[in-house]
């Protein structure tokens, strides 16, 4: 017998995550958003593309306004993540919403963090909202996200370039480079959407990094991460990550071994006028092993060679683990591109934490929910002086 489809309310959240699966994980929390009109066709489909850009829910209403939509007053929005309330690079969801019309919004999650309550707000100026549409599978699409917000610290994405038999450097230290240049480009791209990158004090010593975002060509890109070594020994006047101008943007020591503790000084830092809310793990190995034991990892972007090291450094050491009971799992993650790739003659892999006591989300398995009139995009339309700001081009990541 065939499985049951997810019909109505619950087949119009499960297009919403779907959606939501195309962004990148970080600073935001994934977030995906339809609007339906009064037959419950979608109108139109948004998502969050990372820090600085649209939130999912006005994306979607741009999207409905380019496809000919004036009036909302019969629509129905449905989104994976309670509405913002609070302006920063964005203004708040819920005033795009109130001032563009729509009556009812159905909500996944509630938001955990400061900008939550936006339920609340809505339900104040008259709309109606429902809360708890696929609330499991919404809460387990950031669940690390959540855990970051609860323990007061950014999310955590982690770099693991490594050899077929788990190596990151040759048993002389070479280590530059056992993946290819597509993947190290790969790794560039995260860099310059991360807020920070760090690493630790004997990498500094050992690789003299220069933990810059750069492009193809080499040059620096636009966006540059806030330099941080993490470690009791002094960092070198002549390390290449204290240069300055043009290798970046600013560098700081965070004098711990504690990774929490690091993240939490992170997190009361600001750079480029922002809060530090994402930031990139590259290693060594005792750095990657203390986030790995303190489970502070949030994401992993795992990137094998096709070679053999074996007597080199391996990638990880000591974790606390001394039985397959205690092992750390994870597992695929289908957001931002997808869990495998391949780069080059590499592979890279995807991977998030495994969810703790909440119900699989199969992103990738998704019914398409109701008839939507175009399956392509559709592109902003121009600035008409609404309350929506000009449309700016998202930024898209390899």
């Amino acid at each position: 017998m065939g499985t049951a489809q997810p019909t109505g309310q619950d087949a119009a959240m499960h297009a919403a995550l779907q959606a939501a699966s195309e962004g990148p994980r970080g600073a935001n929390p994934l977030v995906g958003a339809v609007l339906l009109d009064d037959h419950g066709s979608i109108i139109a489909t948004g998502y969050h593309r990372g820090a600085g850009t649209y939130h999912a829910e006005r994306d979607c209403i741009i999207r409905a306004e380019a496809a000919g939509i004036t009036d909302f007053s019969s629509t129905t929005l449905y989104t994976t993540l309670e509405p913002c309330t609070h302006y920063g690079r964005q203004p708040a969801c819920t005033d795009l919403i109130t001032s563009a019309g729509i009556p009812r919004v159905r909500v996944g999650a509630t938001d955990p963090s400061p900008n939550g309550g936006g339920a609340q707000v809505l339900r104040g100026r008259g709309a109606e909202v429902v809360v708890g549409v696929l609330a499991d599978e919404c809460r387990q699409l950031n669940h690390r996200w959540n855990q970051a917000v609860t323990q007061q610290r950014p999310f955590v994405t982690v770099h693991l370039a490594q050899s077929i038999d788990a190596r990151i450097a040759a048993a002389d230290g070479t280590s530059q480079w056992i993946t290819s240049a597509v993947s190290r480009q790969h790794t560039h791209a995260i860099r310059e959407r991360v807020d920070a990158i760090l690493v630790g004090t004997n990498t500094v010593e050992i690789d003299n990094p220069r933990l810059t975002a750069r492009d193809a060509e080499g040059n620096l890109t636009d966006s540059q991460p806030l330099r941080t070594v993490m470690g009791l020994r002094e960092t070198p006047a002549e390390a290449k990550l204290r240069q300055g101008q043009p290798e970046g943007q600013g560098w700081l020591q965070l004098r711990t071994r504690d990774p929490l503790e690091a993240l939490q000084q992170l997190a009361g830092t600001t750079h480029n006028g922002y809060p530090v809310k994402h930031v990139l793990v590259e290693g060594g190995q005792s750095v990657l092993s203390a986030f790995f034991a303190a489970d502070l990892v949030d994401e992993i972007f795992f990137y094998t060679a096709p070679l053999i090291l074996g007597a080199g450094r391996s990638s990880l050491g000591d974790i606390g683990v001394t039985t397959l009971a205690e092992a750390r799992r994870y597992t695929l993650d289908a957001t931002d591109g997808g869990p495998t790739r391949i780069m080059d003659d590499d592979v890279c892999i995807h991977l998030q934490p495994e969810p703790k006591g909440a119900p699989e989300c199969s992103l990738a398995s998704s019914p398409a929910p109701v008839q939507s009139p175009s399956a392509s995009p559709i592109p902003p339309k121009a600035w008409n002086g609404s309350a929506l700001k000009p449309p700016a081009t998202p930024k898209v990541w390899p």
